[in-house]
């Protein structure tokens, strides 16, 4: 068994009030392992996005607990937070989230926790993309920023990369390339958690966890992973 590196335990997350009341999450518990490739399945409004958003100390806790390192980070304050992204958790976001006005070399090597000029310029050519340093993201394709956004999570060196729907924003061939990185990136020891709406690629996953209206409602081990290339949705 690999070691487990985050622990959440009986997450509770509600909006509104009275009749209105709605469970974003409902008594959720899901481990990460070192060296996980976890996808997180489900459709809109299943819960996958405000859990990963609750690992990543983006998104408040109501009840519940994540335990990361023996400690509980629902119980930092705001500085401890901000230290916990910046240190142990990296983030894809559909949207790229990439700063428009600044280069892509800029956005890489800004990256919260990094200053490593080299490492920025050996992760932009990691991704193809070092010929581009000096353009803006916006005159990049989708499927390019993706790929900047990834180099600058992974100039942050944290333990774990949580992606948010990575490909949701791409077409097929830039959505293939963007999981090959991924899949290349976990094969040389990176945990990934990734939520998805798409049944395809949760074959590459080794666990499999489905979400729906706030709940896990199966959780599977993945024996016949598949390989990026071969993703078909």
């Amino acid at each position: 068994m690999e070691k487990l590196l985050i622990e959440a335990k009986n997450l509770i997350k509600t909006y509104g009030e009275g009749e209105g009341l709605t469970y974003a999450l409902n008594d959720v518990s899901i481990n990460v392992y070192e060296h996980d490739f976890l996808v997180i399945l489900g459709g809109s409004g299943s819960g996958k996005s405000t859990f990963l958003n609750m690992l990543g100390g983006i998104d408040k806790v109501e009840k519940g607990e994540i335990i990361v390192n023996g400690e509980d980070i629902v119980k930092y304050n705001d500085k401890q937070l901000t230290l916990y992204r910046r240190n142990t958790v990296g983030f894809v976001y559909q949207f790229f989230n990439l700063i428009n006005d600044i280069t892509v070399y800029q956005n890489v090597v800004l990256a919260p926790g990094s200053r490593d000029k080299e490492r920025a310029l050996a992760l932009l050519d990691r991704v193809e993309l070092k010929e581009k340093k000096d353009k803006f993201p916006r005159q990049l394709s989708g499927g390019q920023q993706q790929r900047v956004a990834i180099a600058r999570a992974l100039n942050k060196q944290s333990d774990i990369l949580l992606c948010d729907e990575p490909t949701g924003a791409l077409d097929d061939a830039s959505g293939k390339a963007v999981l090959k990185l991924l899949e290349e990136i976990h094969n040389e020891g990176k945990t990934i958690v990734l939520v998805t709406h798409t049944r395809e690629i949760a074959g590459m996953a080794n666990r499999i966890i489905t979400m729906k209206n706030g709940r896990v409602v199966k959780e599977e081990q993945n024996d016949n992973i598949v390989k990026a290339e071969e993703v078909v949705w």
